[in-house]
């Protein structure tokens, strides 16, 4: 199995933005007393969970990313964890809920706002869902855009699976810490997937290592051309 890393398709005709848009909640940063940590992932977000039922209280601490301490973070995220899919990884800094506020600009049948985000209008979704394609969740967003005919688009909720090879990781690598499980790991350059860790079950998937990097089969590659849908490209990555 040939694996894809989806980029944004930068042509001048794409001039969509999301940019004063955001999601509602997420879980804060995090001030870890073991390692000295502070701050959270970028990547996870499930735009598809609703939390809205939950506290006035446990909200507002779900509205601010400002670092608290490891405790109080995992007593929010153990709020959040039965309204999140099974198994999802819920970091500091993960966000939640449809992508609310204003937007501008053409977008493609596919479009990402940045290496983390990909959207898709409503009419290429249900496309690839009709080709067979695996692990394609879409949230319709709650923004508004000053076209006279908006595009309908649907951020896709992506699980995180796979990680990088070890070889192509630092031999002095330390493990995570122990208490928030931070590890400082800059993406090497070059990298390869490890291919055993990889889902065989999903056409499209962010990555555990680095959820700011999202990857796609070659099923979907060829859908997508077949298809001809256009906003997005697809650089081809080893896994061994």
């Amino acid at each position: 199995m040939r694996f894809h890393e989806l980029v944004e398709d930068k042509a001048p005709r794409y001039t969509g933005d999301l940019t004063h848009a955001a999601h509602p909640w997420g879980l804060p940063g995090v001030e870890c007393r073991a390692c000295g940590a502070a701050g959270g992932w970028t990547g996870f977000q499930y735009p598809c969970v609703d939390l809205s039922g939950l506290s006035a209280g446990e909200l507002k601490g779900l509205s601010d990313s400002w670092p608290v301490s490891f405790e109080e973070f995992e007593r929010l995220r153990e709020r959040v964890r039965p309204l999140a899919p099974a198994g999802a990884r819920l970091e500091p800094g993960t966000r939640f809920g449809p992508l609310s506020g204003t937007g501008a600009g053409s977008f493609g049948q596919l479009f990402m706002q940045n290496s983390w985000s990909i959207f898709a209008r409503r009419a290429a979704l249900e496309q690839l869902k009709r080709a067979g394609l695996r692990g394609l969740e879409g949230c319709p967003l709650q923004v508004r855009f000053r076209a006279k005919s908006p595009p309908e688009l649907l951020e896709l909720q992506l699980v995180a699976h796979g990680r990088l090879h070890p070889d192509c990781l630092p031999p002095d690598l330390k493990p995570p810490c122990s208490t928030c499980g931070y590890q400082e790991l800059k993406l090497p350059r070059p990298y390869w997937l490890d291919a055993a860790s990889l889902p065989a079950y999903l056409d499209v998937f962010r990555l555990t290592d680095f959820p700011t990097l999202i990857f796609a089969t070659e099923r979907m590659v060829e859908a997508v051309k077949r298809l001809e849908l256009d906003g997005v490209l697809f650089r081809e990555v080893e896994a061994r």
